[in-house]
């Protein structure tokens, strides 16, 4: 049976994610693809907070291109959505009624943009990025990269919400371009009292038996400081694990095996 394991918010931290999938055993000391009979999902965040983000999204790159087809896979996070955002519209004004100050670099530098990651960004980084899904279907488990419920507003179906998505990623209008990153950056849909009936909703509506997300730190969710943290956080009446070490806080890069369906 295939090992399936799962990575997030990498955060321009690329020697941590290459330390912890040495330590899982997928790749080898050079950084080389090494995971017989396993595949991997990195599920969003690659810049911004971090020194190299842009090291980060070519480090995994690398491993798409030395392992077996489908075997290393990605989903778009929120700071994909903005840095893609900053390098196609930088400090063009976002229409809003009554609000006059917003633009993709404003939220760029709100939440650690780098200048090096966009400096060293290319046309095929940008393109390769805009081809990646939002939401993936493995092990029986729902992968994504934000806590929310968003998705579900651009389609009924995994298929039909990546493809919608897409088509809005193509588009060169800033106020679409802003919602996308509006409904990725908005969190803690599966939290509190109504958290485990979102969360069977959406795996009712979408498939998987347990939904596995990045963006929200976990440690914040514990209420402990990122470098005391050790494993990822089932909650929500065990339908919800999130994975989010908080690499650029002082916390892990925590790459977690799935799971399998018995």
């Amino acid at each position: 049976m295939t090992r399936v394991f799962a990575v997030s918010d990498i955060h321009g931290h690329p020697a941590k994610l290459q330390g912890s999938l040495l330590a899982a055993g997928l790749t080898d000391a050079e950084g080389n693809w090494s995971g017989t009979d396993a595949r991997l999902w990195v599920l969003g965040d690659f810049f911004d907070r971090g020194p190299d983000g842009i090291g980060a999204l070519r480090f995994v790159r690398g491993l798409v291109e030395q392992a077996p087809a489908g075997a290393v896979n990605v989903l778009l996070g929120n700071h994909e959505i903005l840095a893609l955002g900053m390098r196609k519209f930088g400090d063009t004004f976002v229409p809003h009624e009554g609000i006059t100050s917003r633009s993709f670099e404003r939220s760029w530098a709100l939440n650690g943009g780098q200048d090096r990651d966009q400096e060293l960004f290319t046309d095929d980084d940008a393109a390769w990025l805009l081809e990646q899904p939002l939401l993936a279907l493995d092990a029986d488990h729902l992968l994504m990269h934000s806590d929310t419920a968003e998705y579900v507003e651009w389609g009924d179906t995994i298929d039909q919400i990546n493809t919608r998505a897409r088509t809005d990623l193509h588009t060169d209008n800033i106020v679409v371009w802003w919602e996308i990153w509006r409904r990725m950056t908005s969190r803690y849909a599966f939290r509190g009292e109504s958290g485990p009936e979102v969360a069977r909703i959406m795996l009712q509506a979408l498939g998987g038996r347990r939904i596995v997300h990045g963006h929200s730190i976990v440690a914040d969710m514990l209420h402990i400081s990122p470098e005391f943290l050790t494993g990822p956080h089932l909650y929500a009446d065990g339908l919800v694990l999130g994975i989010d070490g908080g690499a650029f806080d002082g916390g892990p890069c925590l790459v977690v095996e799935l799971e399998q369906p018995a």
